[in-house]
């Protein structure tokens, strides 16, 4: 079959890199890839505990037959929205498909043609592409460093017309760095700069608060940010996400978010199981292991090149494609399931090793895998 030469450059182009993508199949191999972080993903509680659910109310339905402004939006997803607004301590909340839906459906309808975003330059792919397909102007500030934030929104201001508003956007937790930014002064900057402020939480969500509500619920501040976003795919180890913020910016998104509008919704049972998932973080003790396997990683990894952070991703720099794509095989070869990334997915000569730690791993595991670094990196 014929293929258009410039496809056929850009994989030729990969393949010289050395930095080709393939998709593979998990392996048997001890988990310091995925970000199943609490061992949700795998729980044959939550599963029987949908199936039953589901059972009970009679929602014996594989799909949920249009979109949610059509026919799919069955009484689960308001009762869910509720729950996830009590957890949260939101007005309200607004279910998407996936994270990637949740994040596009934000940034291409929010933001207005005349209004400006500024968002950290290690932002998710999924807001890069939703700011891409906004109105609005767009800036990158560098990372984690709110005074560069701050001289830019001052400069925006000085020049800005009566209709302007202005949007920052950033990660509680840098999924290819687990860094986190200063939440509480940025918090102040946007504030004081009368900006709205918008954070994404899917890395956060079950690693951080008390029941896994996440950073902004520890610093006590989820009333000062104009959006939250929550995924279910890493600490909830199901699918979907949830946009939280005001009733007004709900029923925006409701007619104004094409990633909603104009996609089937999900099924009862991918509903169901957010709903359990959630039901279990307000018991499961697998937040307090998790912690504590973070700790030994740290310790265990202290002299070493890592970027540094607290959450359950750990990044070990390892500068080059060669470089840290044989590294990674060399752990793998040890038994550990830990993945190379990079560029484009992180800059050239920021290469890294990306270490998820999980509830579920042992102490024993968490000092062998880093006593194979340490070899690695001596």
């Amino acid at each position: 079959m014929k293929i258009p030469k410039k496809i056929h450059a850009k994989l030729q182009q990969r393949i010289q890199n050395n930095s080709l993508r393939s998709l593979s199949v998990s392996t048997d191999l001890v988990d310091f890839a995925s970000n199943d972080y609490l061992g949700f993903a795998t729980s044959e509680t939550i599963f029987n505990k949908t199936h039953q659910f589901l059972i009970d109310r009679n929602l014996q339905q594989n799909g949920a037959t249009g979109s949610r402004l059509l026919s799919g939006n069955h009484l689960l997803y308001q009762e869910v929205e509720a729950q996830l607004c009590q957890f949260h301590n939101a007005e309200s909340a607004l279910l998407f498909n996936s994270g990637y839906d949740a994040n596009i459906g934000f940034f291409s309808a929010v933001p207005q043609r005349g209004d400006v975003i500024f968002y950290d330059e290690f932002i998710h792919a999924s807001i890069r592409d939703g700011v891409g397909m906004s109105h609005a102007k767009s800036y990158k500030f560098t990372h984690n460093d709110l005074t560069d934030l701050q001289e830019k929104i001052q400069k925006i201001q000085q020049s800005n017309t009566p209709d302007q508003e202005i949007y920052v956007v950033t990660e509680s937790v840098f999924s290819m760095d687990g860094d986190s930014p200063d939440i509480k002064t940025l918090v102040e900057l946007c504030k004081a700069s009368n900006v709205f402020l918008i954070i994404d939480e899917a890395h956060a969500l079950g690693v951080f608060g008390e029941n896994g509500q996440g950073i902004l619920h520890e610093l006590n501040l989820e009333n000062d940010v104009f959006a939250r976003i929550y995924t279910f795919g890493k600490a909830l180890g199901c699918h979907g996400a949830a946009i939280l913020g005001s009733e007004t910016l709900k029923s925006y998104l409701v007619n104004f978010a094409r990633s909603l509008i104009y996609t089937t919704g999900l099924s009862p049972h991918s509903v169901a199981t957010i709903k359990i998932a959630y039901d279990e973080l307000t018991v499961t003790t697998e937040i307090q292991r998790l912690q504590q396997n973070i700790r030994v990683f740290q310790e265990a990894t202290k002299n070493l090149n890592f970027i540094p952070g607290n959450a359950a991703i750990h990044c070990c720099i390892f500068s080059g494609i060669e470089n840290v794509k044989n590294a990674a095989k060399k752990l793998q070869e040890k038994g550990f399931e830990v993945k190379p990334i990079v560029s484009p997915t992180v800059p050239k000569g920021k290469e890294r090793l990306r270490f998820c730690i999980h509830s579920y791993n042992t102490e024993t595991e968490i000092k062998a895998v880093a006593n194979a670094l340490q070899r690695l990196k001596l």
